[in-house]
């Protein structure tokens, strides 16, 4: 029997957030709901114009994202592919795809204030690359990465 994965939602947190440029190309048109979200148990490292992901003593920031129930499936595929997760623990794979409990700031009831959903978390080997010569990204923001825009110039 064919292994079925549940229809979480999606934690992002690097190209897929929302303004970032993966988002468009990925998510627009194929999400119903979009809510900030804090990935507790992680750290965030830089990586080659996208970020990674690992479990540490840490919190990562991010986005809640979930698929349009018709879309589902089409977006699992296209993120699998963009995320090169070719399935559990296999040895090319560039990252993981796990599920985790989010916390959900600011969730007031009936809402809860944790989803579990899908994240992608650096395969084994890219991890053990990290944690011996990577550069994590302070407060575990993608955004914060980039230095601000410059101020506009006054005459």
């Amino acid at each position: 029997m064919p292994r079925t994965d549940p229809e979480l939602p999606f934690f992002v947190y690097g190209t897929l957030l929302p303004g970032e440029h993966n988002h468009d190309l990925f998510l627009r048109g194929r999400a119903i709901a979009e809510q900030p979200a804090l990935l507790p148990g992680a750290l965030l490292y830089e990586g080659p114009g996208y970020p990674y992901a690992i479990e540490g003593h840490g919190t990562v920031r991010g986005t809640l994202v979930t698929a349009a129930p018709a879309v589902y499936a089409e977006l699992l595929v296209l993120l699998d592919r963009l995320e090169e997760y070719l399935g559990p623990g296999h040895p090319r794979n560039l990252y993981e795809r796990v599920a985790r409990e989010v916390r959900l700031p600011g969730a007031v009831p009936p809402a809860t204030g944790t989803a579990r959903a899908w994240v992608y978390l650096a395969a084994a080997p890219v991890t053990r690359t990290l944690r011996t010569g990577g550069i994590p990204i302070p407060g575990g923001d993608w955004l914060t990465r980039r230095p601000p825009p410059p101020a506009p110039r006054t005459p």
